[in-house]
């Protein structure tokens, strides 16, 4: 039986190890992709600390990684001819499930997305399997390192400014937390045409890469004059929408406390922490709203693709290190120590 490395949780223990493995057999409808990046995302050090667990996951363990990008190795029976052995592409970060009721066009949209690295194995191996359905084509002349983070790090942001929030142009906009989603949620405002584009987070390092991403100002959470200063930056108004990228209760209040009337705080950071509004009344009062948002769609991923196929987004500075996959775990701990600020470290088979 051939095998193959993979970073491997065991979701009961919490026990992460690159392991041996079988390599997985594609079946119908399946690619078996040869992969050749896989991004590193606070998600995943949150499975293996214990804060986020698996809801549809069958069985004990699960290969990690939901930012994949490669090229397919060999297809299963009945996958379409344009998915050669040989094309690039990039995964998306999960699927539906092809069973309830959304899915079978009764109520809406699907009821339980399964998110690749999470309910079923991901990308940090040698090898990954994927539906043909979640295949992406990369395009020539992009490198897989960036193709690799489009599902998720950018795809997520992207999704929540462009679809859950709606920014339109000239709108103020203020992203909370300046890491790995939140570096891209700024960039992306900034192209949707948000001005102000407002960023907080309490590292320096952090700050300055926001402004160097594109971001108007950049403010400590800690500074008293945070309030006054986004007021002063929006002419009075606030903010029409803020995003917390940080999953942190106090962003969410601090970024609640500053909208503008009507204004949004869409919650893309993921804490089991409770919501709570300070200013409840207020809040009711102005009509401002609160939104969840998890992830993208598969339009998502493919507009990514054709803006930074025409050079309207370059990834290049988002990719803050390659580390071999069998040091996947050093990864992870950089990541949650926040070692240099990275924005993705990304995995190398």
């Amino acid at each position: 039986m051939e095998t193959m490395p993979a970073g491997r949780l065991h979701v009961e223990s919490r026990r992460f190890a690159v392991e041996e493995v079988p390599v997985p057999v594609p079946g119908p409808g399946e690619a078996l992709i040869e992969v050749r990046a896989a991004g590193v995302c606070l998600s995943d050090a949150h499975l293996i600390d214990g804060t986020l667990s698996p809801l549809h996951l069958e069985g004990e363990a699960v290969t990690l990684g939901h930012e994949v990008a490669g090229v397919i190795h060999a297809t299963g029976p009945d996958v379409a001819e344009k998915w050669r052995p040989g094309t690039p592409v990039l995964l998306a970060a999960g699927q539906v499930c092809g069973e309830c009721g959304g899915c079978r066009g009764r109520r809406g949209s699907c009821r339980k997305l399964l998110t690749r690295g999470v309910d079923y194995d991901g990308g940090w191996a040698q090898y990954a399997l994927a539906r043909e359905d979640t295949l992406v084509r990369l395009p020539e002349g992009l490198p897989f390192e960036q193709g690799a983070i489009i599902p998720d790090a950018v795809s997520t942001p992207y999704a929540a400014v462009v679809t859950t929030a709606g920014v339109r142009p000239a709108q103020a906009v203020g992203v909370w937390g300046v890491g790995g989603l939140g570096a891209h949620g700024v960039r992306l405002a900034r192209l949707a045409g948000a001005v102000p584009v407002i960023a907080v987070d309490p590292l320096p390092e952090a700050r300055q890469r926001a402004l160097d991403f594109g971001a108007d100002l950049a403010f400590d959470p800690a500074d008293p004059g945070l309030a006054e200063a986004v007021r002063g930056a929006t002419g009075g108004l606030g903010l029409d929408a803020a995003f917390d990228f940080a999953g942190v209760t106090a962003a969410r209040e601090q970024a609640a406390g500053v909208l503008a009337p009507g204004g949004q705080l869409v919650l893309v950071g993921l804490t089991p922490e409770p919501l709570a509004l300070p200013y409840s009344i207020l809040f009711s009062y102005l009509g401002q709203q609160v939104k969840g948002h998890y992830g993208s769609a598969p339009e998502h991923l493919d507009q990514l693709v054709q803006l930074t196929a025409a050079g309207r987004l370059d990834l290049g500075p988002s990719i803050s290190g390659r580390v071999p996959l069998a040091e996947a775990a050093e990864a992870v701990a950089a990541l949650e120590g926040k070692n240099g600020a990275p924005v993705r470290l990304v995995l190398i088979p």
